[in-house]
């Protein structure tokens, strides 16, 4: 289930979204009350903008914009709304999002081309092992993209791995929707409950909300920890609320797709320009086909780099490599620049933490601190020590680590609004 535009040539895909941008600029100046001041405060003739190129005379759109004038965004009446969903909130307070019964279609569809990216089929059936209350699209996406495509579905949520072990040995799923760091806890069950993990029928786990997968697409420490004991295939997947749309890993696992029918995608430099071929900046989205709140040139403050050579699945859409971190999330400790996905990967290299959370926070100098709080049954110095050696090793630097108790690193990661674990906690913002 390759979508036609996806197979297309890099000069029909650009014709493509030309006219999807069109088509996006008129719905915005006729039904969003933000854009329509937008366009008039920064002089913009929507008129004047035909190519992908023109869209750089377009003002980018923040993350501020959306929580000071959130309801602003919002282009259709309340009576055509159906769904109301908020972001996670990762980098500042939750934005509202609302959706229309198209939105909810275009969602289905997005998830469903998404899933058959990794493989997913009609005889398939999926454990979906993520909330799907508590406003959070992602879990509601999963479910319409899964009956979109035909598949089953099993709703365990999260957590509670008796209850996932009781689904997959009777309802024997072939795929697991889940946080990656979960299945350790499904294998350590397992293990303890002579559970056979290389009978279970499960083919691949799509991974969602950690990475699994370094800069050069090889596994990550996590996923290999994964592998060692249960060979299954891990997809990689970003997403977010703003976008409503996913960049999923296809079999040969080299960089999530775009759907070029859904989403503009570029990545900028900090003056808002092009980054140059192979260079990492901020991706920056426009969102083709939303009714309720579509969004021109946003900053989703995760740091990418691009690939644009065809893949050997036949698509010929361009991939997402591994998100380095998040542009708000950057430390510049003792010198050296940090994004935290380096720092869980050292930490998840130590079989002996149970648990970790990283604070980050201002010193009285006005720079950045770092302070890790790790639970572990070993709460010996020389622990401490290898910790700290490993860092300096991969990092140049080493942070302060302490020991905690399991139930101080989970009241953190966990706080009472949390729809999924919090591994770092940002003091500065």
């Amino acid at each position: 289930m390759i979508p036609e535009i996806e197979k297309a040539s890099a000069a029909e895909i650009k014709a493509f979204q030309e006219e999807k941008l069109k088509e996006t600029l008129q719905y915005l100046d006729e039904n969003s009350p933000f854009y329509k001041r937008f366009f008039k405060e920064n002089n913009i003739q929507i008129s004047e903008i035909k190519t992908l190129e023109d869209i750089q005379r377009i003002p980018v759109t923040t993350k501020d914009h959306l929580q000071q004038f959130n309801n602003d965004f919002i282009c259709v009446p309340k009576a055509e709304i159906i769904d109301y969903v908020t972001t996670s909130g990762t980098l500042g307070d939750p934005v509202t999002f609302a959706l229309t019964d198209a939105d909810l279609e275009r969602l289905a569809y997005n998830e469903a081309i998404s899933f058959a990216c990794c493989g997913v089929g009609k005889e398939d059936t999926l454990q979906l092992m993520t909330t799907m209350d508590r406003r959070f699209m992602a879990g509601l996406a999963y479910f319409l993209g899964a009956r979109k495509l035909g598949s089953g579905i099993i709703r365990v949520g999260s957590g509670i791995p008796e209850l996932q072990w009781d689904s997959i040995l009777k309802f024997k799923p072939t795929y697991l929707i889940t946080v990656p760091s979960f299945l350790l806890k499904l294998i350590e069950y397992a293990q303890q409950h002579e559970i056979d993990l290389q009978n279970t029928g499960i083919k691949a786990a799509i991974c969602i909300g950690e990475p699994i997968r370094e800069q050069d697409f090889s596994l990550n420490i996590l996923a290999k920890k994964i592998k060692k004991d249960w060979d299954i295939e891990l997809f990689s997947t970003y997403a977010s609320t703003e976008m409503s749309t996913a960049f999923n890993e296809c079999e040969m696992h080299n960089g999530g797709h775009h759907h070029p029918e859904l989403i503009i995608a570029e990545i900028l430099d900090d003056n808002n320009l092009p980054v140059s071929e192979g260079e990492v900046g901020e991706l920056t989205i426009t969102t083709l086909g939303v009714q309720a709140m579509p969004l021109l040139r946003f900053k989703t403050g995760d740091m990418v780099q691009s690939y644009n050579e065809p893949c050997e699945c036949g698509r010929k859409t361009m991939r997402l490599g591994p998100v380095v971190g998040r542009k708000k999330q950057m430390i510049k400790y003792k010198g050296t620049t940090l994004y935290p996905p380096a720092m869980y990967n050292i930490l998840n290299d130590f079989s002996g933490i149970e648990s970790y959370v990283i604070e980050i926070f201002h010193n009285e100098l006005g720079t950045d601190e770092i302070l890790i709080k790790i639970a572990s049954e070993n709460t010996s110095e020389e622990l401490l020590l290898e910790i700290k050696d490993h860092f300096r090793a991969k990092l140049r630097v080493a942070p302060k680590v302490e020991f905690a108790t399991s139930e101080e690193v989970e009241a953190l990661r966990f706080p009472p609004l949390s729809r999924k674990p919090v591994d770092l906690i940002d003091r500065r913002l």
